[in-house]
């Protein structure tokens, strides 16, 4: 069995004339959690769109060892189905409806959110609600999960708990996964590989690796390190002297100076 889970070998991508991704080559390996950031605009949903086989390459090749699952920046669940209606759509593989039934207990189990599984949508937190569509891309038979920046939406201190669900789940139920995001704190935390990319049209220009468990303490001097490497390469940092905290959050796609973090 290769451990290989996506190849890309200089991928390019325009869109008429413009150029999006440029000679792109990129391996992730089975069970990897891969983060994907870069300056705004540079084409890192492209990427993700290109990975998952909605879009075409415009030069290049791209080989999947196993099925992929989307999730998105705003949670994709049907608003007239329940939460546990919505979970269920994952679990369309499973014919018995016996085993249907105790695998959707032990997916809201995972998710902590028994007892909400009669809920609809719009009678949950956005929180509550990206656990359910996490739920829904875990419960499916998908080898491979591409995510979209799928806190960004949130708060941050539901963002950091969401995190630590994350990789909670990711422990029960392995995957390979593939997150874009402009929280560069997001993926020092997560991420075994931070892959930096360069304004468009995008090229790798730095790939960082962090060999913790998670969760992660974001004060661990590896996380720190991380940061202030990821901010270099994307100009935030000037003489190896980080730039104010709240520009940096800004610039890691948070709006507001955040609470301070109990982990």
């Amino acid at each position: 069995m290769t451990s290989e889970m996506l190849r890309l070998e200089g991928v390019s991508k325009s869109f008429g004339a413009v150029e999006v991704l440029r000679n792109l080559s990129l391996t992730v390996e089975r069970g990897e959690f891969t983060a994907v950031v870069g300056p705004s605009g540079c084409g890192k949903t492209t990427l993700l769109n290109l990975l998952s086989g909605y879009d075409e390459t415009t030069a290049g090749t791209i080989k999947r060892n196993g099925a992929v699952r989307m999730v998105y920046q705003h949670d994709g669940l049907f608003p007239w189905r329940t939460a546990g209606q919505n979970i269920e759509m994952g679990l369309r593989h499973v014919s018995s409806s016996k085993e249907r039934a105790e695998q959707l207990k032990e997916m809201l189990e995972l998710i902590g959110l028994e007892g909400f599984e009669n809920h609809y949508p719009h009678q949950l937190s956005g929180g509550m609600r990206q656990r359910v569509e996490l739920a829904r891309a875990l419960a499916a038979q998908a080898d491979i999960l591409l995510m979209d920046e799928p806190f960004s939406a949130l708060d941050y201190l539901t963002r950091l708990k969401m995190r630590r669900e994350l990789a909670r789940m990711l422990h029960e139920r392995p995957r390979t996964v593939v997150l874009v995001t402009h929280d560069i704190e997001e993926a020092a935390q997560l991420a075994d590989r931070i892959v930096v990319l360069s304004e468009r049209p995008a090229q790798v220009r730095r790939e960082l690796w962090i060999d913790l468990l998670r969760p992660r303490n974001l004060t661990h001097p590896e996380v720190v390190e991380a940061m202030h490497c990821v901010l270099a390469e994307l100009g935030l940092e000037e003489n190896g002297t980080a730039l104010p905290r709240t520009l940096v959050r800004a610039a890691a796609g948070v709006s507001h100076p955040p609470a301070e973090e109990g982990q």
